[in-house]
């Protein structure tokens, strides 16, 4: 198997696999385990960090890439997926009644990780198939948002190991099939409480996390270029997944969980990173 066979067979797994396992877990418990999720993202969040800053952003560096570009590559990666978010936001929060002014900026419920409540919203009304589709579609797009930054990490970390999966490339792709495995229960619980039949609702949630396959690609494509190709597409995709993690992963773990034990999570999840940086 060639080095793009074996990136679409990893992102396969760490997005439509992961994503897919979560609409099974969904399916199948339908009790709370806010606890248990906040935890693993916290210690997923942890472990991310390390990759992304001793790893990925020292691999750009030592392309001997100008600091300024690496550093506005780092930012411009942030902004996306922060604006992205925002239209988002911007489009699903007005529908959901419990969030308004006094509503914490991130999620404090799995069904809000992704935004399966729009989805929900239109299910408890009984729109009409247009408007559920248009919900359906808004989703999409949301887990599209942190599934294509996330496949181009594992892209671009494949690519500084010239297609050689281990390392850091392979934890992050275990990583983030481990981070959609609750995303995929926020995508499926909705659905078969709306009516949809368990595995329909398994076969879509999976389907969600296709586009993962989609940024490793371009992640891999950029960053096989040559020395700045590479320095580009992984501070991008480091941008990127700072966000996520600083912007989004952790501010949800702690609002679903809020007790000291997300914070020692994470801490042990960096130091879980630089044992498989380093060790």
């Amino acid at each position: 198997m060639g080095n793009i066979g074996t990136l679409i067979l990893v992102t396969t797994i760490a997005g439509a696999v992961g994503t897919g396992l979560g609409g099974i877990v969904g399916a199948l418990f339908k009790k709370d385990s806010s606890r248990t999720v906040s935890l693993l993202l916290s210690f997923a969040g942890g472990v991310m960090i390390s990759i992304v800053c001793f790893d990925l952003v020292l691999s750009a560096i030592e392309t001997k890439t100008n600091i300024n570009i690496i550093i506005l590559t780092i930012l411009l990666g942030v902004a996306i997926v922060y604006l992205l978010n925002y239209l988002i936001d911007k489009r699903t929060n007005p529908e959901v009644p419990h969030i308004d002014s006094n509503h914490p900026q991130t999620a404090d419920a799995l069904d809000e990780l992704i935004h399966s409540n729009h989805l929900n919203e239109h299910i408890k009304k009984k729109d009409n198939s247009i408007s559920l589709f248009i919900a359906g579609v808004v989703m999409a797009c949301a887990i599209a948002l942190h599934n294509i930054p996330e496949g181009m990490t594992i892209g671009a970390s494949f690519a500084n190991t010239d297609g050689v999966l281990v390392n850091s490339a392979l934890i992050l792709s275990v990583l983030i099939g481990l981070h959609n495995i609750p995303e995929g229960m926020a995508v499926a619980v909705p659905l078969i409480s709306g009516g949809m039949p368990k595995p329909k609702a398994i076969l879509i949630t999976a389907l969600s996390g296709v586009p993962t396959i989609i940024g490793g690609l371009l992640g891999y494509v950029i960053g096989d270029i040559g020395p700045l190709g590479l320095a580009l597409s992984l501070c991008f995709a480091s941008g990127a997944m700072l966000y996520v993690v600083f912007g989004e992963i952790l501010p949800q773990a702690i609002l679903l969980y809020r007790s000291k034990l997300p914070a020692f999570s994470t801490i042990i999840g960096m130091a879980v990173g630089l044992l498989i940086i380093y060790a």
